[in-house]
């Protein structure tokens, strides 16, 4: 996970540290500022080939450059040291966003609690609603899915096999139906049988077409979902950044997922997305099975991108 950016950030910290003599001042070890300002911008392009967004990419140079400024360096705190641990504290706190607690909001609030799922084909939106279901099911809580996607048989088909496994009721029409009228059938199955949660899926729309996003507006204003949720794919890199700006543009949404970060070749996405749109990624998604499923946090990721790089 996040491979190509660890490896990067670690042969940057390499770098920046056989340059220690030319960094620091002549006062006892005090990093010198004139002298960081290339260390500043090797940091900055090599987080822009990774696929950070120019805006995230701002401010964590700024948060890092803020914090390494003035530092002294001793025997007990190499160079090395210093640069990682402010750099781990400037990711982080870009990545930081409100928290959402899906579980606690599901368990409180008035049943059927209604969550709506957008975003583009190939995502893995299918299968992240699939974890979902079986998160809540382990929870003790029953689900409905509504197979909103009415537009490929295929998906309605997938989520189909997903419902078989799970033992989960899946809501259908036939292809090229309202998709508004499967979220409402699905609600009203949900409120007859005391279900507490239905979870509705989408077409993977392209987020320029205006037609196909009105119609996303209204299966919203139909389904009045409790939470709307975004689910990107890792592996798009600054293209999922923009989709999600998009959507939060002309639809709106509460919060992300991000799926396939077990595959993200880069990892710039999962340090964009949050930032860009200011909503919080609930999940991320790191593999295939039901269960691959991981509470997405801030220091989560830090560890992982900065994992055995401490040498």
């Amino acid at each position: 996970m996040f491979k190509q950016l660890r490896e990067k950030l670690f042969g940057w910290r390499k770098k920046a540290d056989a340059k220690v003599t030319e960094i620091f001042s002549d006062s006892g070890g005090k990093i010198s500022e004139s002298k960081l300002e290339e260390v500043l911008y090797d940091l900055e392009m090599i987080l822009l080939e990774s696929d950070v967004a120019l805006p995230v990419v701002k401010e964590i140079v700024d948060n890092f450059a803020e914090s390494i400024k003035g530092k002294r360096v001793t025997k007990k705190l190499n160079f090395q040291d210093a640069v990682r641990e402010a750099l781990m504290q400037a990711i982080e706190k870009a990545l930081s966003t409100d928290k959402i607690n899906i579980l606690e909001l599901v368990t409180k609030a008035p049943k059927p609690v209604i969550i709506m799922f957008v975003g583009v084909n190939g995502t893995g939106k299918t299968t992240v609603i699939a974890k979902l279901a079986h998160l809540f099911q382990k929870q003790g809580m029953s689900c409905v899915i509504a197979a909103g996607d009415t537009f490929r048989a295929g998906a309605i088909e997938q989520l189909e096999r997903h419902g078989e496994n799970l033992g989960v009721k899946i809501v259908k029409h036939s292809t090229g139906s309202d998709p508004a009228a499967v979220a409402y059938d699905a609600i009203e199955h949900a409120k007859a049988r005391q279900k507490d949660v239905v979870l509705v899926d989408t077409a993977g729309r392209m987020q320029t077409n205006l037609n196909l996003m009105e119609q996303m507006k209204k299966i919203k204003r139909v389904a009045n979902p409790n939470l709307v949720i975004f689910v990107g794919d890792a592996l798009a890199g600054n293209d999922v950044v923009e989709q999600a700006k998009k959507f939060q543009e002309t639809v709106g949404f509460d919060a992300a997922i991000l799926a396939k970060i077990d595959a993200d070749a880069k990892g710039g996405s999962a340090l964009s997305i949050a930032h860009t749109v200011g909503k919080p990624i609930l999940y991320v998604g790191t593999g295939q099975g039901y269960d691959d499923l991981e509470l997405f946090n801030p220091h989560w990721m830090v560890k992982r991108l900065f994992a055995d790089t401490s040498s």
